[in-house]
């Protein structure tokens, strides 16, 4: 049998049902301890940077936008808030506050008035200096329902000054109130002023309410959302391959796409939690060329028994052992399930989002592993809602014998190879993944039967497998065509011939050589970004900083579908762009991700012609469209000419 070793095919009655309750209170019992675990938290009264989570912007020259959020059972005084600046040139107009709640508080014996959840403060500006740089100071109070009341807290906010330079400065500076942990880690109201503009200051709003409901329906619906991107889509013949493998029926193939579900959902949140805690990209590290071949060699071996080449199985007497277990207990095929979604979330994982960012920051910055793995595991399960709804359309839709069976198998051996190979992509040279796939398309093509001949009365199906092969056969054979006169791009092996027959035409009549590909500077560390920059800001221009990373998919897209537009490109003309490719993970690397808190690429990071970082950031993949916007938000509209 297919896979013998870990879903072995046969009958499996109404025990279908306790499995799919076991699989069910295995999720309810995680969700129920990572919600007592929550609950027991909230038993400790939280440091102040957590309890009232400053954040601070500026809307124009006349206005700064102060905000807190307020953890769940804390509140804030309104007439405990106070605003001054630095330095004392500057003027300040009387702040705008909102309505709160009036309550007899019984620290200060009378009637107060509280903020709760979030607050937000308008302060007008009067007069600034000419520069712009300057520091504003806010105090503020506040206590907790549980009967503590903390000292007065004062924030600062460098108006002007460099999104770096304000995730050390904006954090409380009462000593008495803060645990010596907390000066040495940025704080999460860090993230504000760099980019809170887009998806995650509403990530981070509702991270930072520690509302275990909101939370997990936030990430699930994001994880939704995420389902068709390159993080997920891998997994599709993967559990499809399983399903079919096994001959399941609808109520088994419902067990064992909710047990692979599962298993990568565990993992996925596992190495999330400690990609935050240890403040490094874990996804580096899984990409490696030991561990990607190792990766594809499965995914190989995997295709290959769905040709039935080979069975894989155990010894013969462990078979005998785990067969009389197996007759009593039903579960065997579950646990492999679950252990094949752990390592499918090892392969395809490592895809920085918008929402995974927000958690990641919010775990490395508050050390709440609880609240942070909470939405990356809802966002998981979201992400696995479409693979079960795939499973069991593969086990109720499909045939469960004869030909058309065997040809099934076929077609999803086929997408394991698909799979194999876009694995190894990062560390092969680009000839060798082109060869790859015009192998892989050729042999799919006489599989189809391309070079066969059809008799006379050959049927409707038939003819049209022979017409995919047809296609099949062609696409091979231009990749092959593209790989012998020097294309080394599987998506446009022959764009280069256009290129090159561009270029001769533009060198005979001295017009230009159309539309170019953008291309990038890299820098290497720190101290080369810091001297780049600063040479762009003395000649006027912004600066683009592009993280990227041979495995980084999201950064391939980014490459191929944004970067390619001619908008995107005349735009990106009046820009430097500099490139830090972190595909090795040394030390550089790592200082370059960690001075502006990314855990991996994709991420851009966009400074103005003054070398200040703007308050936008591009983290995931965006469309031409929306990669515009960001660069309007980030350096205003474009001049008309």
């Amino acid at each position: 049998m297919s896979m013998g070793f870990a879903l072995s095919a046969r009958s499996y009655g109404a025990g279908w049902a306790r499995h799919i309750a076991a699989v069910l209170a295995v999720m309810v019992a995680w969700l129920s301890l990572v919600a007592g675990a929550h609950a027991a938290t909230e038993d400790d009264f939280l440091p102040p940077e957590q309890a009232f989570r400053f954040a601070a912007r500026q809307i124009d020259p006349q206005t700064i936008e102060v905000r807190f959020d307020v953890a769940s059972g804390y509140y804030l005084y309104r007439e405990r808030f106070a605003f001054a600046a630095q330095p004392d040139t500057v003027r300040l107009g009387q702040p705008e506050f909102p309505h709160g709640k009036v309550k007899f508080d019984e620290t200060f014996g009378k009637e107060m008035e509280t903020y709760r959840d979030a607050v937000v403060i308008r302060v007008p500006v009067q007069s600034a200096p000419a520069d712009g740089k300057w520091s504003l100071v806010v105090t503020s109070q506040g206590c907790a329902d549980k009967g503590l009341c903390y000292p007065p807290m004062e924030s600062v906010y460098k108006v002007g000054g460099s999104t770096l330079g304000n995730l050390f400065a904006d954090r409380p500076r009462s000593e008495a109130t803060v645990p010596p942990a907390a000066s040495t880690r940025p704080s999460t109201e860090a993230v504000a002023p760099a980019a809170r503009l887009d998806e995650n200051d509403r990530i981070a709003g509702v991270l930072a309410s520690r509302n275990l409901g909101v939370v997990l329906a936030l990430f699930f619906g994001l994880g939704l959302l995420l389902t068709f991107t390159p993080c997920v889509l891998p997994m599709v013949p993967i559990l499809s391959s399983i399903v079919v493998g096994e001959h399941a029926t609808r109520s088994r193939a419902l067990v064992v796409s909710l047990a692979y579900v599962l298993g990568m959902a565990v993992v996925y949140t596992a190495i999330g939690v400690a990609a935050g805690l240890l403040g490094e990209s874990l996804a580096a590290a899984l990409q490696t060329p030991a561990v990607l071949a190792a990766f594809a060699a499965l995914m190989v071996a995997l295709s290959l028994s769905m040709f039935g080449l080979y069975e894989l199985q155990l010894p013969q007497h462990w078979q005998t052992r785990l067969t009389a277990t197996s007759n009593r207990r039903q579960g065997g095929q579950v646990i492999g399930a679950a252990a094949m979604g752990a390592i499918s979330a090892l392969i395809v994982g490592p895809c920085v989002t918008a929402p995974l960012a927000g958690a990641l920051a919010y775990i490395a910055q508050t050390r709440d592993a609880v609240t942070g793995g909470t939405a990356l595991l809802a966002m998981a399960l979201g992400m696995g809602v479409p693979l079960v709804l795939v499973g069991v359309g593969a086990g109720n839709l499909l045939p469960r014998a004869g030909h058309w069976m065997e040809a099934t198998k076929r077609f999803f051996g086929f997408l394991l190879l698909g799979v194999a190979i876009w694995m190894v992509t990062p560390v092969l040279p680009a000839w060798l993944t082109m060869a790859l796939w015009a192998a892989l398309l050729l042999v799919a093509a006489v599989f189809l039967g391309a070079f066969d001949a059809l008799g006379a009365e050959a049927r409707g199906l038939a003819r049209l497998g022979k017409g995919l092969g047809v296609l099949a056969a062609l696409a091979g054979a231009i990749l092959l065509l593209g790989l012998a006169s020097g294309g080394r791009d599987p998506l446009q092996p022959l764009a280069h011939l256009n290129l090159a027959r561009v270029a001769g035409g533009a060198a005979g009549t001295g017009a230009g050589a159309g539309p170019q590909a953008v291309r990038f500077e890299r820098i290497r560390s720190v101290a080369e970004l810091d001297a780049r920059v600063a040479q762009a800001a003395a000649a006027g221009k912004p600066v683009l900083l592009d993280f990227y990373a041979d495995w980084c998919v999201s950064c391939k897209e980014m490459e191929h579908l944004t970067f390619t537009d001619a908008k995107v490109r005349a735009r990106m003309s009046e820009i430097v762009l500099l490139q830090a490719d972190v595909t090795a993970n040394n030390a550089d690397d790592k200082a370059l991700l960690k001075r502006f808190g990314l855990f991996g690429p994709p991420g851009i990071i966009l400074f103005g012609a003054d070398g200040r970082e703007r308050p936008v950031r591009v983290i995931g993949y965006q469309s031409a469209g929306r990669f515009l916007d960001s660069l309007e938000r980030a350096f205003g509209t474009r001049p008309s000419t």
